[in-house]
């Protein structure tokens, strides 16, 4: 987890200076936010996380990208002890998955399976 968030930071801090929208910049925020999730870090991932949800809608990124950050998201407030909006966002994250891949698609089960 230490090494993760380290490595998070330091490509976070390489990348910071490139415009706004480039996409290097989005994943050292992702990369950066996953390091701090694990190194036990969550409120720290969380303000990273939502960043990086409201970054992807400014630059028009695929629902795919939106659920995948959404769920990191759900997950973050399950670890706060957020549960209700946890469970919210992951009601939401299923949703979307059942309406962009289907019933029976991997990622869709896999997203029934963390809102249960």
């Amino acid at each position: 987890g230490v090494v993760k968030c380290a490595l998070g930071w330091a490509c976070w801090k390489t990348y910071l200076g490139r415009p706004e929208m480039n996409e290097t910049r989005g994943m050292a925020m992702n990369l950066l936010g996953r390091g701090l999730f694990a190194a036990e870090h969550h409120a720290d991932a969380l303000s990273v996380s939502e960043a990086e949800l409201s970054w992807l809608r400014r630059r028009g990124a695929s629902v795919n990208d939106i659920l995948i950050v959404q769920s990191n998201i759900a997950n973050t407030y399950a670890y706060l002890g957020r549960h209700e909006h946890a469970l919210q966002l992951k009601r939401d994250v299923y949703s979307g998955r059942l309406r962009l891949n289907g019933e029976k698609h991997e990622d869709t089960l896999l997203e029934a399976n963390n809102y249960s």
